[in-house]
C-alpha cells in the first residue's frame, strides 16, 4: 500500500510548480496548513517557483509566514533577491517580508540582488533596506556587485550613495 502524499508535501509541489490554482485549492478546499513543512522541512513559500507571483501573494494571503528561514538562513527575499523576480519581490514586500533579514553569512537581500546583477531588483530595495549593510565578510552591496563585475549595479549604487548623502563604504 502506498502511502498517500501529505498536504504539505502536495502543497510544496503545486508551489514549485507555479501551480497557483492547485495551491488556492489546496488551501480553501482542504484546508492545508500554509505553514506546514513538507518531507524536506521546506514550507511550500520556501520552495515555491520564484518567478510566480499568483502563488507567492495566495500563501502570502493565506498565512505565509515571508519571514521563515532555512538552515542557511535564507528567506524566500533571499531566494527572489538572488534569481531576480521583482514582480514576487513586489508581494513580498506587500506581505511584510523583512529587507533587512541577515543570512548565516551576514547578507541581506539586497546584497544577493546586486551580486547577482539584477538591477531593478536592487533599485526597488534600495529604500527598503540598509544598503550600507556590511556582510560578515565586511562586504556591502556595492562591494559584491564590484566584485561580481556587476558594472550597472555598481555604478547604480554608487550614484545612489551620492545622491543620499552617504559615504560610500567600498
Amino acid at each position: 500500500m502506498v502511502k498517500s502524499m501529505s498536504g504539505a508535501n502536495k502543497l510544496s509541489s503545486a508551489a514549485v510548480q507555479g501551480n497557483w490554482r492547485e495551491v488556492k485549492r489546496l488551501l480553501n478546499e482542504e484546508k492545508v496548513n500554509v505553514n506546514a513543512v513538507n518531507k524536506y522541512g521546506h514550507t511550500a513559500l520556501q520552495v515555491m517557483m520564484m518567478g510566480c507571483s499568483l502563488v507567492a501573494e495566495e500563501l502570502l494571503k493565506n498565512g505565509a509566514d515571508p519571514n521563515i528561514q532555512d538552515k542557511n538562513g535564507f528567506t524566500p527575499a533571499h531566494d527572489v533577491a538572488r534569481t531576480g523576480f521583482l514582480d514576487t519581490m513586489m508581494v513580498l514586500v506587500e506581505y511584510n517580508s523583512d529587507m533587512n533579514m541577515e543570512d548565516a553569512s551576514g547578507c541581506l537581500p539586497i546584497h544577493l540582488a546586486a551580486q547577482e546583477g539584477h538591477l531593478c531588483l536592487v533599485q526597488f530595495l534600495a529604500t527598503k533596506s540598509r544598503f550600507w549593510h556590511k556582510n560578515s565578510s565586511g562586504h556591502t552591496p556595492l562591494d559584491m556587485a564590484s566584485a561580481c563585475g556587476r558594472t550597472e549595479v555598481a555604478e547604480w549604487l554608487e550614484e545612489h550613495l551620492q545622491a543620499t548623502g552617504t559615504q560610500s563604504l567600498h
